[in-house]
């Protein structure tokens, strides 16, 4: 009994620790702050900071969609023709708080980037003072 009790513990506290995964920045080219002097890159900065620390939202987006279309292929009785289709799409957005959060990181990323190709000082904070 004791033994069913411990492995189900050892399952759960796996399934709750892969969710709770940190989430690693996306890649964004530096060459779009190429233009920004070194103030304006520090203030690029501090906004996405602020953003950040504020509490990332995602936009808001519905998951249905509707397509309709021609379609054709083989039968089951050896022959093959074309019908009309309809389909009827309900499913989760991609654009959730994690790779909203994950853009923003990439966006610090490229604006350091940005600042140590310039030599300019750049303040990096981690969390709200």
């Amino acid at each position: 009994m004791k033994k069913i009790y411990v492995s189900l513990f050892m399952a759960s506290s796996v399934l709750l620790g892969a969710c709770a995964t940190t989430v690693k920045p996306t890649y964004i080219s530096p060459t779009q702050y190429q233009a920004l002097n070194c103030q304006q890159l520090q203030s690029e900065y501090n906004r996405i900071q602020q953003y950040v620390d504020n509490g990332v939202q995602p936009a808001k987006r519905t998951g249905v969609g509707v397509g309709v279309g021609l379609g054709g292929g083989w039968g089951s009785r050896g022959g093959w023709g074309i019908g009309p289709s309809v389909s009827v799409n309900m499913g989760q957005s991609s654009n959730t708080k994690n790779t909203e959060l994950a853009r923003l990181l990439g966006e610090q990323e490229a604006v350091v980037q940005a600042a140590k190709f310039k030599n300019c000082p750049i303040i990096i904070r981690n969390k709200a003072q």
